[in-house]
């Protein structure tokens, strides 16, 4: 996928549920992986032409596995310009080590997000960008339904009361498959997930499900992302 392309659905994104507003000063949670760097690329590139004048900074959270590298992702920041933070912290040792849990994705996302959102108030920001993309957001929906009972995903922008903070998702309309040729065409520069329980989360097998039933029914994806947006959910039905 080309710059231009990605320019384009990040830009409808922040249009449909005006994401971005005058003077906003955005953190970009950047992990390293292919979905935080092109959010960054998009949201760097719209700055520059965007009728709102915004500005931006990246905050890296360190889990603690002691075996990640972040100078790559600190030179392509300097190369556009970002103020970028690297925050340690000892989540890996709280989840795998302390508590011991055999469900660790709630507790690392809850105690990962909790850290940067602290990060991006103590930056001065007001609003924090997360890189959740189309099929992200899908996936959320059928997990909410196969294990919750109830027909949810998460908004295109929630209003964090006890931070006093925005999330956005810019990429909600950008395909994994688009991140991935974004990636590959621009050679960014990623950083390898250390977690040890990478690719064995229910979100992993609701990513092989979701492919199944694409493979088996065509189109399927884009049904679900409509019913997604036409499904009352909140933060979906109204758009200005």
């Amino acid at each position: 996928m080309k710059l231009q392309r990605l320019l384009s659905l990040v830009r409808k994104a922040v249009d449909d549920y005006q994401l971005i507003d005058e003077n906003d000063r955005i953190a970009v949670g950047v992990s390293g992986g292919k979905d935080s760097l092109a959010l960054l690329c998009a949201l760097k590139n719209l700055q520059r032409f965007y009728s709102k004048p915004f500005s931006l900074c990246a905050i890296t959270v360190d889990l603690g596995f002691g075996n990640q590298d972040f100078n790559a992702i600190q030179t392509f920041c300097e190369q556009l310009s970002i103020p970028y933070k690297i925050l340690p912290t000892d989540v890996a040792q709280i989840v795998f080590e302390t508590r011991k849990e055999s469900n660790p994705c709630s507790l690392c996302a809850k105690l990962r997000k909790g850290a940067l959102n602290t990060a991006a108030k103590e930056m001065g920001c007001n609003k924090i960008a997360y890189a959740h993309h189309r099929d992200d957001i899908i996936e959320t929906m059928l997990l909410s339904l196969i294990y919750e009972g109830r027909f949810y995903t998460f908004a295109p922008k929630i209003w964090l009361d006890r931070m006093e903070l925005t999330v956005i998702r810019p990429l909600m309309y950008v395909t994994e498959a688009e991140v991935i040729g974004f990636k590959n065409k621009y050679s960014l520069p990623v950083c390898k997930n250390p977690c040890p329980a990478d690719g064995k989360t229910k979100r992993e097998y609701v990513k092989s499900l979701l492919k199944t039933l694409n493979l088996e029914n065509p189109g399927v994806k884009e049904r679900f992302f409509h019913a997604i947006l036409t499904g009352n959910i909140p933060g979906w039905s109204v758009r200005d």
